[in-house]
């Protein structure tokens, strides 16, 4: 006998997929918006010709940012960024976590430790005070000025508690029946476990790092030490004219602040978008099970 649905589940199943797919096509056609925006023309792009398919098509925008030098520059230092800061974020959180989700009785400071990085979720010094210890420290103008002010998050490594305190106990005793020290417990029964966990906080991880851009414009004095985000917001504005060769003077003209814009935003968030697809079968399962104690 098959199962045969009424009218009203059709119904429900047809709006609930035509309301599914405006909300992807909302998260979507910006993207293609920008794309198309990228590769028209300057005077296409002020006249607003265009909405999803590129007019006068043209990679101007992108040759310009291609040919220069400080362009890769940037970018190899938000590589950096993101390789060596996403490595300590990691190992930070997960060494941090680890002791804080052990039982008050196994850990008797444990109420004390997590007050003391809970407090930090909701005070911190400011603008001034943090940049003073950055300076006080000597890493000013180094990648460790992008790395280590941020180098525990404390939102994530409440997370991770979290999860490691929903891990069943039979498991941590069996472990320990067997001889397995905390060592043992982190790497072959917590970790292997957390995976959703642990790519979902890589994730935002990786994608803080990428998208920062505020503390390279205020912890970098010279230009060439900006990451690829703080570059890009400086590049219209800094522009010298006197340096500019012919040639690029009249790219320059022919795509246009707006185009070069858009080229620049297209190029910032499409390693993240490239990255985004492989994390993403772990992020809602991370987010469900880590933010909630049982």
């Amino acid at each position: 006998m098959f199962y045969k649905e009424s009218l009203g589940q059709r119904t429900f199943n047809i709006l609930n997929m035509v309301f599914l797919t405006m909300v992807t096509l909302l998260g979507i056609l910006p993207f293609i918006h920008l794309l198309a925006v990228s590769l028209s023309s300057n005077s296409a792009a002020v006249a607003g010709k265009f909405f999803f398919l590129p007019v006068d098509f043209t990679t101007v925008s992108y040759q310009y940012l291609a040919e220069n030098s400080e362009f890769f520059l940037a970018l190899w230092v938000t590589i950096k960024r993101v390789v060596i800061g996403t490595a300590i974020n990691m190992l930070l959180v997960v060494i941090t976590a680890y002791p804080l989700s052990r039982e008050n009785k196994n850990f008797r400071a444990r109420t004390l430790y997590v007050w003391f990085f809970a407090i930090t979720m909701f005070f911190g010094g400011g603008l001034i005070p943090t940049y003073m210890v950055v300076k006080d420290t000597g890493i000013l103008d180094t990648i460790w000025a992008l790395i280590l002010p941020g180098a525990l998050n404390v939102f994530y490594m409440v997370m991770l508690l979290n999860f490691f305190r929903n891990i069943p106990k039979d498991l941590e005793e069996a472990a320990i029946v067997d001889g397995a020290g905390h060592w043992t417990l982190l790497f072959k029964i917590f970790l292997p476990i957390s995976l959703p966990s642990l790519a979902t906080i890589l994730l935002f991880t990786i994608v803080g790092h990428w998208n920062s851009w505020f503390d390279g414009i205020l912890y970098m004095n010279r230009p060439e030490n900006y990451p690829l985000q703080s570059y890009l917001s400086t590049l219209i504005t800094s522009i010298n004219v006197q340096a500019i060769s012919v040639e690029d003077l009249s790219k320059l003209q022919e795509m246009g602040s707006k185009t070069l814009r858009t080229a620049q935003i297209f190029m910032g968030i499409l390693p993240v978008l490239l990255v985004y697809p492989f994390l993403q079968k772990y992020f809602i399962k991370g987010i469900t099970i880590g933010s909630v104690k049982e």
